[in-house]
């Protein structure tokens, strides 16, 4: 393990944490591991099964049977595809409080830690460096103002054609990144040694440059 090399990319949601991880990853020719997705394809998978989300045992044990496919830029679910249902708003309201559920963290852990080979991995989300990768050579944490996240989210929503509205995108995030910080289980919080990046006022081209030219000094 210790010998495939990990670059983790923290942060809030809407951070712009996925788009620089798939680009740094196709730059360097690495794997890249959406760690987000694995928690929203758990949240999607209990709501089609009906589980409450007060209900951490129905939780766990659904997330504990996950098989997911991740084939040409896809995402299948017991071979359905699920790749744009799992960025539905539903789905995304209700995965933070998912993600909370210790027994849901414990199933996803190992599927995300075999995502690690060779030649290296990019992997995204909220304890990749914390929790499920502590020994990656390069910890990046994300961040931006919660109006510029909702600002993003908003965008990528009407892009598909769902509404959205603005202030309340902005108290969801603010929500979520309440729940996500106090969660007695792998709070989102950047790793000791992490190099913080604020996108805020970044374009994605200069934050992928900042975290190559980053990864060229830790390597």
């Amino acid at each position: 393990m210790n010998t495939i090399p990990v670059i983790t990319l923290d942060g809030p949601a809407a951070s712009g944490k996925g788009t620089v991880a798939e680009l740094v990853a196709r730059e360097l020719g690495f794997h890249y591991l959406d760690s987000g997705a694995l928690y929203r394809i758990a949240t999607l998978a209990a709501l089609k099964a009906g589980v409450d989300p007060a209900d951490s045992e129905g939780l766990t044990a659904v997330a504990e049977k996950l098989s997911p496919v991740f084939e040409n830029g896809r995402i299948l679910l017991e071979g359905e595809d699920v790749t744009l249902a799992i960025r539905s708003e539903e789905v995304s309201r209700a995965t933070s409080k998912v993600a909370v559920v210790p027994g849901v963290r414990r199933a996803l852990f190992d599927l995300q830690r075999r995502a690690a080979r060779a030649p290296g991995l990019v992997a995204d989300g909220r304890d990749m460096g914390t929790v499920v990768f502590p020994e990656a050579p390069l910890k990046v944490f994300l961040t931006a103002s919660a109006r510029v996240r909702a600002e993003r989210r908003y965008k990528q929503l009407t892009a598909r054609g769902e509404t959205a509205d603005l202030d309340l995108l902005t108290k969801d995030l603010e929500e979520r990144d309440r729940r996500d910080r106090e969660r007695a289980e792998a709070p989102l919080k950047p790793a000791a040694d992490a190099r913080l990046l604020d996108t805020t006022e970044m374009g994605i081209e200069e934050a992928v440059k900042k975290v190559l030219d980053w990864w060229t000094t830790a390597r």
